[in-house]
């Protein structure tokens, strides 16, 4: 069996924060991807690619969520949350209508990669209390298919071989839900889908049938109510799914609302100091 794609998109270099280096897939005009707004990957052995990390800044209206593969990221914000992931582990945070926040690298490691997700959040929440949430390495599920295809459920809500699994974030943005999933070279995984979700994957490692690179977003055709992964290699990559928000995107720097008034008041609000209140 083989799965259509809609696109694929290559990541391209580029840096963020305090000049931290990341391959990034930058979506917020590509109304295929809806919800999902960016995903950033951070890989790098040399800690001057990522060690000034990412120093307080604002957001309003997404959501994030952050996995580690390899590494420690400290979070604070402005309201007093405080939470630090190690390999493994991820956290989540929804910016509502706003919030200040840091991600610190751990200076003791050698070595970083993980995941940015940003999430569009619908026109209705985009002005509720922010919100945020640290999920360690063992509370995220992992499940192995009958495949052998190895699965780690961060978020959402998964139906593996008949059976429903819950992930720990499981109510996040627009029924996003996040898997990290590993094929060995041949697998096939079949995966039944929510009727009308955006279906996609970031393949990270190894590569999928018909295509040529590596660190690529692949968005699938979902005409049907199943999608069907077949690794060529020993492939890793997170799938995403969500429900599309077919909602206006004004976008400027960490905001992201549904208008240029939306986003200019954003900015008046953190310039006088408003934001979270």
């Amino acid at each position: 069996m083989s799965q259509r794609y809609q696109k694929i998109i290559r990541s391209h270099a580029s840096s963020d924060g305090d000049g931290v280096k990341i391959q990034r897939v930058a979506l917020f005009n590509d109304t295929a991807s809806d919800p999902f707004l960016m995903i950033d990957e951070l890989r790098s052995d040399n800690p001057d690619d990522y060690i000034g990390g990412f120093p307080p800044h604002p957001h309003r209206g997404m959501e994030t969520l952050t996995y580690l593969l390899q590494g420690a990221l400290e979070h604070k914000d402005h309201l007093g949350n405080r939470g630090l992931i190690n390999s493994g582990g991820a956290q989540w945070m929804s910016a509502g209508r706003g919030i200040i926040h840091s991600e610190m690298p751990s200076r003791e490691m050698d070595a970083l990669h993980g995941f940015q997700l940003w999430i569009n959040l619908p026109a209705s929440e985009k002005m509720k209390t922010p919100g945020y949430r640290d999920v360690a390495a063992d509370e995220i599920l992992l499940q192995t298919a009958a495949c052998g295809a190895q699965l780690k459920l961060i978020a959402g809500h998964w139906i593996i071989d008949g059976e429903d699994y819950v992930a720990p974030l499981a109510t996040i943005a627009a029924n996003a839900g996040i898997a990290d999933i590993h094929l060995d070279a041949g697998q096939q995984l079949t995966l039944p889908i929510t009727a009308d979700h955006s279906v996609m994957a970031y393949v990270y490692r190894g590569l999928l049938t018909d295509m040529n690179h590596s660190q690529s977003l692949v968005m699938f055709d979902t005409d049907e109510e199943i999608i069907t992964l077949n690794a060529t290699s020993d492939t890793d990559l997170l799938l995403l799914t969500g429900r599309p928000l077919r909602e206006p995107i004004a976008h400027y720097g960490p905001f992201v609302m549904n208008s240029v008034e939306e986003i200019e008041q954003a900015i008046a609000d953190y310039n006088a100091g408003r934001f979270g209140q």
